[in-house]
Protein backbone atom coordinates (compact mmCIF):
# COMPACT_ATOMS: atom_id res chain seq x y z
CA UNK A 1 0.00 0.00 0.00
CA UNK A 2 1.31 3.12 -1.41
CA UNK A 3 0.35 6.97 0.74
CA UNK A 4 0.29 9.45 -1.90
CA UNK A 5 -0.62 12.78 -0.46
CA UNK A 6 -3.53 11.49 1.23
CA UNK A 7 -4.97 8.83 -0.60
CA UNK A 8 -5.40 5.05 0.13
CA UNK A 9 -3.60 4.05 -3.37
CA UNK A 10 -3.24 -0.20 -3.95
CA UNK A 11 -1.50 0.50 -6.74
CA UNK A 12 -4.23 -1.22 -8.82
CA UNK A 13 -4.37 1.83 -11.58
CA UNK A 14 -2.53 4.70 -11.66
CA UNK A 15 -3.77 8.14 -10.49
CA UNK A 16 -5.21 10.13 -13.28
CA UNK A 17 -1.97 11.97 -15.55
CA UNK A 18 -2.81 15.43 -17.14
CA UNK A 19 -4.93 15.82 -19.24
CA UNK A 20 -4.46 16.29 -23.05
CA UNK A 21 -5.85 20.01 -22.61
CA UNK A 22 -4.10 21.28 -19.40
CA UNK A 23 -1.17 20.48 -17.13
CA UNK A 24 -2.56 19.44 -13.77
CA UNK A 25 -5.64 16.65 -13.20
CA UNK A 26 -9.14 17.68 -12.95
CA UNK A 27 -11.23 15.62 -10.45
CA UNK A 28 -15.03 14.54 -9.72
CA UNK A 29 -14.97 13.26 -6.35
CA UNK A 30 -18.11 10.83 -5.14
CA UNK A 31 -19.13 10.79 -1.56
CA UNK A 32 -17.61 7.85 -0.68
CA UNK A 33 -14.21 9.10 -1.89
CA UNK A 34 -14.41 11.87 0.39
CA UNK A 35 -14.93 9.62 3.00
CA UNK A 36 -11.61 7.54 2.19
CA UNK A 37 -9.40 10.21 1.82
CA UNK A 38 -7.45 11.79 4.39
CA UNK A 39 -6.56 14.60 2.29
CA UNK A 40 -7.64 16.07 -1.18
CA UNK A 41 -5.69 15.00 -4.53
CA UNK A 42 -3.26 17.73 -6.20
CA UNK A 43 -5.30 19.74 -8.98
CA UNK A 44 -9.15 21.32 -9.43
CA UNK A 45 -11.39 19.44 -7.10
CA UNK A 46 -14.67 19.29 -7.92
CA UNK A 47 -17.87 18.22 -6.10
CA UNK A 48 -21.63 18.37 -7.07
CA UNK A 49 -23.47 19.95 -4.12
CA UNK A 50 -25.64 16.50 -3.45
CA UNK A 51 -22.04 15.29 -2.49
CA UNK A 52 -22.37 18.47 -0.21
CA UNK A 53 -25.14 17.70 1.09
CA UNK A 54 -24.43 13.99 1.67
CA UNK A 55 -21.03 15.33 4.01
CA UNK A 56 -23.45 17.65 6.04
CA UNK A 57 -26.00 15.15 6.22
CA UNK A 58 -23.12 12.89 8.30
CA UNK A 59 -21.61 15.54 9.69
CA UNK A 60 -17.94 14.77 8.30
CA UNK A 61 -15.61 17.29 10.50
CA UNK A 62 -13.46 17.23 7.27
CA UNK A 63 -15.71 19.21 5.44
CA UNK A 64 -14.74 22.63 7.42
CA UNK A 65 -11.16 22.30 6.10
CA UNK A 66 -12.33 20.87 2.44
CA UNK A 67 -15.24 23.31 1.76
CA UNK A 68 -13.70 26.29 0.39
CA UNK A 69 -10.80 24.12 -1.86
CA UNK A 70 -13.85 22.08 -3.54
CA UNK A 71 -15.15 23.88 -6.66
CA UNK A 72 -18.80 22.55 -6.41
CA UNK A 73 -20.22 22.47 -9.80
CA UNK A 74 -23.72 21.50 -10.89
CA UNK A 75 -23.90 19.44 -14.39
CA UNK A 76 -26.41 20.22 -17.15
CA UNK A 77 -29.48 18.60 -18.45
CA UNK A 78 -28.03 16.88 -21.39
CA UNK A 79 -25.32 15.83 -19.52
CA UNK A 80 -27.75 14.36 -16.83
CA UNK A 81 -30.07 12.71 -19.80
CA UNK A 82 -26.89 10.89 -21.02
CA UNK A 83 -25.87 9.05 -17.42
CA UNK A 84 -29.51 7.95 -17.21
CA UNK A 85 -29.59 6.21 -20.53
CA UNK A 86 -26.18 4.65 -20.21
CA UNK A 87 -27.62 3.52 -16.92
CA UNK A 88 -30.60 2.11 -18.28
CA UNK A 89 -28.77 0.23 -21.02
CA UNK A 90 -26.31 -1.39 -18.30
CA UNK A 91 -29.02 -1.88 -15.65
CA UNK A 92 -27.33 0.29 -12.91
CA UNK A 93 -30.45 2.79 -13.02
CA UNK A 94 -31.87 1.27 -9.95
CA UNK A 95 -28.24 1.09 -8.24
CA UNK A 96 -27.62 4.94 -8.74
CA UNK A 97 -28.82 8.14 -6.31
CA UNK A 98 -29.53 10.99 -7.84
CA UNK A 99 -26.22 12.40 -6.66
CA UNK A 100 -24.71 9.71 -8.46
CA UNK A 101 -25.89 10.62 -11.83
CA UNK A 102 -24.88 14.23 -10.91
CA UNK A 103 -21.22 13.43 -9.81
CA UNK A 104 -21.30 11.57 -13.43
CA UNK A 105 -22.29 13.58 -15.66
CA UNK A 106 -20.43 15.98 -13.99
CA UNK A 107 -17.53 14.12 -14.64
CA UNK A 108 -18.50 13.37 -18.40
CA UNK A 109 -19.26 17.30 -19.00
CA UNK A 110 -16.00 18.37 -17.61
CA UNK A 111 -13.39 15.90 -18.71
CA UNK A 112 -12.21 14.88 -15.19
CA UNK A 113 -10.87 11.71 -13.94
CA UNK A 114 -13.79 10.45 -11.61
CA UNK A 115 -13.11 9.49 -7.82
CA UNK A 116 -15.21 7.06 -6.26
CA UNK A 117 -15.06 3.48 -4.39
CA UNK A 118 -19.39 2.54 -5.37
CA UNK A 119 -18.83 0.20 -8.23
CA UNK A 120 -22.01 1.13 -10.10
CA UNK A 121 -20.56 4.67 -10.76
CA UNK A 122 -17.57 3.33 -11.96
CA UNK A 123 -19.41 0.70 -14.08
CA UNK A 124 -21.55 3.78 -15.68
CA UNK A 125 -18.47 6.24 -16.14
CA UNK A 126 -16.04 3.09 -17.90
CA UNK A 127 -19.07 3.01 -20.68
CA UNK A 128 -19.61 6.76 -20.76
CA UNK A 129 -15.76 7.02 -21.71
CA UNK A 130 -15.28 9.16 -18.03
CA UNK A 131 -11.70 7.66 -16.48
CA UNK A 132 -12.53 6.34 -13.08
CA UNK A 133 -10.21 5.55 -10.04
CA UNK A 134 -10.64 3.90 -6.68
CA UNK A 135 -9.22 5.35 -3.61
CA UNK A 136 -10.01 2.81 -0.76
CA UNK A 137 -11.12 -0.10 -3.06
CA UNK A 138 -9.88 -1.74 -6.24
CA UNK A 139 -12.32 -0.58 -9.30
CA UNK A 140 -14.04 -2.66 -11.37
CA UNK A 141 -12.21 -4.92 -13.80
CA UNK A 142 -14.91 -5.38 -16.24
CA UNK A 143 -18.26 -3.49 -17.36
CA UNK A 144 -21.06 -5.45 -15.62
CA UNK A 145 -24.35 -5.44 -17.65
CA UNK A 146 -27.65 -5.97 -15.05
CA UNK A 147 -30.34 -7.66 -16.05
CA UNK A 148 -33.90 -8.73 -13.68
CA UNK A 149 -35.09 -11.67 -12.72
CA UNK A 150 -38.79 -12.09 -11.05
CA UNK A 151 -39.03 -13.59 -7.98
CA UNK A 152 -42.51 -15.50 -8.68
CA UNK A 153 -42.53 -16.42 -12.07
CA UNK A 154 -39.18 -15.90 -13.17
CA UNK A 155 -39.40 -14.21 -16.02
CA UNK A 156 -36.10 -11.94 -16.99
CA UNK A 157 -36.12 -8.28 -17.86
CA UNK A 158 -33.90 -6.71 -19.36
CA UNK A 159 -35.14 -3.35 -17.71
CA UNK A 160 -35.84 -2.61 -13.40
CA UNK A 161 -39.41 -2.33 -12.93
CA UNK A 162 -40.96 -1.60 -9.70
CA UNK A 163 -42.50 -5.23 -9.59
CA UNK A 164 -43.12 -7.93 -12.47
CA UNK A 165 -45.58 -6.56 -15.02
CA UNK A 166 -46.66 -10.21 -15.48
CA UNK A 167 -47.59 -11.44 -12.41
CA UNK A 168 -46.41 -8.26 -9.73
CA UNK A 169 -43.76 -10.31 -7.56
CA UNK A 170 -40.49 -8.37 -6.90
CA UNK A 171 -37.27 -7.99 -9.24
CA UNK A 172 -33.78 -9.16 -8.31
CA UNK A 173 -30.58 -8.33 -10.22
CA UNK A 174 -28.05 -10.20 -11.91
CA UNK A 175 -24.99 -10.06 -13.78
CA UNK A 176 -25.47 -11.00 -17.02
CA UNK A 177 -23.74 -13.39 -19.01
CA UNK A 178 -24.26 -11.80 -22.51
Amino acid sequence: MYGIIGFVYYGYEPICQPCDMCSFVRYVLDTSALFSLQDLPPGEVHVTPGVLRELRKYKDPRLRYWEDLLRVSSPGPDAIEEVREVARRTGDDARLSPTDVEVLALAAEIRACLLTDDYSIQNVARVMGVRPSGVGLRGIKEVVKWKYRCTGCRKVWDENHPDCPICGSSLRSFRSRE
